[in-house]
């Protein structure tokens, strides 16, 4: 090998440690902007729940409407999706039940 290659392997293996050190120094950066936005946002309020919600069960067809509850309701499985008042109501009146425990029903007025 002369010294020509030689001198540019050397410039080469000098540029590999710079650019893992600016690697290295771009991953620190992410890190700690994750931490911050992490901390930023276990320090924001949770928005409140919606005031409806409908829960849906799996079937051979899809998802389809189980039961309409309240807003937060615990007993609501899954992943609930919000719907207006109106939506609520529509439910109900084709025949989707209301949660026993939060009663929808109720709270919208609607005696079943």
């Amino acid at each position: 090998m002369n010294e020509s290659e030689s001198s540019r392997l050397a410039a080469l293996l000098f540029l590999e440690r710079v650019q893992r050190a600016d690697l290295a120094r771009t991953r620190r950066w992410i890190d700690q902007e994750r931490q911050r936005a992490a901390e930023e946002a276990a320090r924001r309020p949770l928005p409140p729940p919606p005031d409806w919600v409908l829960a849906y069960q799996r079937t051979g067809r899809g998802p389809t409407p189980e039961a309409v509850h309240v807003g937060g309701c615990s007993m609501a499985p899954g992943q609930p999706k919000a719907i207006t008042r109106e939506q609520a109501l529509a439910a109900l009146a084709d025949g989707v039940s209301a949660c026993e425990y939060c009663r929808p029903d109720t709270e919208l007025g609607v005696l079943e």
